[in-house]
C-alpha cells in the first residue's frame, strides 16, 4: 500500500506540515467506532492479517482519497441489530468529519458509508 502524504502547512519561518493519509484515516476510524450503533469497521485481507499478527489496525475499513486541501473518505461499517441505519449512518459521517477537519485542518469534502453487515448478539 502506497502511502500519500499531504501538506497542510507551509510556513517560511517554521517549516512544513505533512500528514499521511494513513492518520487521516485512523481519525475517521476512532471516530466512526465511538458513534452508538456502530460494532465495529470491515477491513481488507492485508488489514486482517495485520490483526492476526497482533497489531490493532486502527485505519480498518476506511478509504481516504486526498485532493488539493480536501479529503474524500469511504467506511465500511457493521451495525448493531436493532439500530436505526439512517440515524447511524447520518452520525457516523456527521462525527468522522468533525473530527478530521478539527484535527487536521482540512475540508472533508464528503463521508461515504457503506453498511456491510449487521450484528445480531446471541
Amino acid at each position: 500500500m502506497d502511502r500519500q502524504v499531504l501538506k497542510i502547512h507551509d510556513h517560511e519561518d517554521v517549516g512544513e506540515i505533512h500528514i499521511a493519509d494513513e492518520v487521516i484515516a485512523i481519525i475517521a476510524g476512532l471516530a466512526a467506532t465511538e458513534v452508538e450503533g456502530v460494532k465495529g469497521m470491515v477491513g481488507n485481507l492485508a488489514g486482517d492479517i495485520v490483526e492476526l499478527l497482533g497489531r490493532k489496525n486502527l485505519a480498518k475499513g476506511v478509504v481516504v482519497e486526498v485532493g488539493e486541501g480536501c479529503v474524500s473518505l469511504t467506511l465500511a461499517i457493521v451495525v448493531t441489530f436493532g439500530s436505526q441505519i439512517i440515524e447511524v449512518s447520518k452520525s457516523v459521517s456527521e462525527k468522522v468529519k468533525n473530527a478530521v477537519e478539527t484535527m487536521t485542518g482540512l475540508t472533508v469534502e464528503v463521508v461515504n458509508i457503506n453498511i456491510t453487515g449487521v450484528d445480531i448478539e446471541k
